[in-house]
């Protein structure tokens, strides 16, 4: 005959449920090992303190919502603010300018740039349609999402004002419609920071995205005459 293992024993328990019922004063001899030290406390003390610890990880998750509530808030009334001065713009020529530095100082991105083309001729002269090559923007309609990362030496860098101290950036494409449609981009947008996980390859780009699609709402307006 085989010897009793622990596993049977906590199989024998599990499927009966009534054992400790009919044997109630074992439950006061358990003895068991604390997690906060070697000595030896009750059954009942010990699913004291791990009740204790479960109300201490939920405490913290509430903390966390809480956190994460009051910066969603404060992200939110900054993309209003930003969006807002968009709509106040009344020259269709100084969006570029106002969209980018805007979004420096609502969201404390310490340098952007805006690239945009495929503009009216009555803007083709100005220095956000000019200095882009086929390749960037043929780069640009590839990105259906915001690329977020380090600067592998993409020429969008070129565009900021000091190209050297980008260690993390995120572009977004400019299109008209959904951002992560197959039409062409007309523009893309240069969000960098000296901080190397400020935009780190992973992070959510919902809200970058959301910036992207403004911003492109926005612009749409230099295509017209």
């Amino acid at each position: 005959m085989n010897p009793i293992t622990e596993d049977d024993i906590a199989n024998y328990l599990v499927n009966t449920p009534d054992f400790f019922a009919r044997h109630a004063e074992l439950l006061g001899t358990v003895q068991l090992t604390s997690p906060h030290g070697n000595r030896a406390v009750s059954l009942q003390e010990r699913q004291a303190e791990m009740l204790r610890e479960k109300i201490r990880a939920l405490e913290h998750r509430v903390m966390d919502m809480v956190r994460h509530g009051n910066e969603n808030v404060v992200i939110a009334d900054r993309l209003h603010r930003w969006t807002r001065r968009l709509f106040e713009v009344a020259t269709p020529r100084e969006l570029p300018a106002i969209v980018a530095d805007e979004i420096r100082t609502q969201f404390m991105v310490p340098q952007t740039a805006i690239k945009v083309w495929d503009v009216a001729s009555g803007y083709a002269a100005e220095a956000f349609a000019s200095g882009v090559s086929q390749d960037a923007r043929t780069f640009a309609s590839s990105l259906t999402q915001p690329y977020c990362g380090v600067n592998s030496g993409f020429e969008a860098v070129s565009w900021l004002a000091d190209g050297a101290a980008a260690l993390s950036i995120a572009l977004l494409p400019l299109r008209e419609g959904p951002l992560d449609s197959t039409g062409p981009a007309f523009g893309m947008l240069v969000l960098a920071s000296p901080d190397p996980q400020r935009f780190a390859s992973g992070m959510g780009t919902d809200f970058l995205e959301r910036i992207a699609e403004l911003a492109s709402s926005a612009l749409s307006r230099l295509r017209r005459p």
